[in-house]
């Protein structure tokens, strides 16, 4: 998919966390509001006439981009946070990283037996971190009908790897 307001505002950072990779910086939708605005009508038409009962969203960048959209379709956030931010009882799932394991959770309290949530992230690369966003609304009873991001990559096969949950993004950039 492209979209040309989306592909003009992404910052593209070479040789970042380390060389030979490209970055996608999403934040520089943020600090271009027509950019930001286009973002959210587009995830607002996307999602305002399906059946879903919530959003959550992963942190950080997930927030910024599913708050406004949760507002718009007048229904619950979710926040899915790293390790050791919630105070309450929580679900919690690790997955791997390039080096190492990661650790996300979301209060036992936020998620429904039989509910259907739709999950943000701000990129999805290899879909490890929106696995185990679904395990953890798994836990609680919930439904993942779909996962988001505003940018996809998919030369690292994410659909594969989600599937068969659908998802959508509104930009697929390459990393080379």
């Amino acid at each position: 998919m492209y979209d040309e307001i989306l592909d003009k505002a992404i910052r593209r950072v070479p040789d970042f966390p380390k060389p030979g990779i490209l970055f996608f910086d999403v934040t520089s939708v943020l600090t271009n509001p027509k950019a930001f605005k286009h973002t959210i009508e587009r995830m607002t038409e996307l999602y305002k006439s399906r059946k879903i009962d919530a959003i959550a969203a992963v942190e950080s960048r997930g927030f910024l981009f599913a708050a406004p959209l949760a507002d718009r379709l007048g229904i619950p956030l979710v926040l899915i946070r790293k390790k050791g931010k919630l105070p309450g009882d929580v679900y919690r799932a690790s997955y791997s990283l390039e080096y190492g394991e990661a650790t996300i959770e979301a209060h036992k309290s936020d998620i429904a037996q039989g509910k259907k949530y739709l999950v943000i992230d701000d990129l999805i690369a290899t879909g490890g971190t929106l696995t185990a966003s679904k395990n953890l609304i798994e836990q609680g009873g919930g439904i993942v009908a779909e996962f988001f991001g505003v940018i996809g990559i998919p030369e690292l096969n994410y659909r594969e790897t989600l599937a068969p949950t659908p998802v959508t993004t509104l930009i697929d950039l390459s990393e080379k």
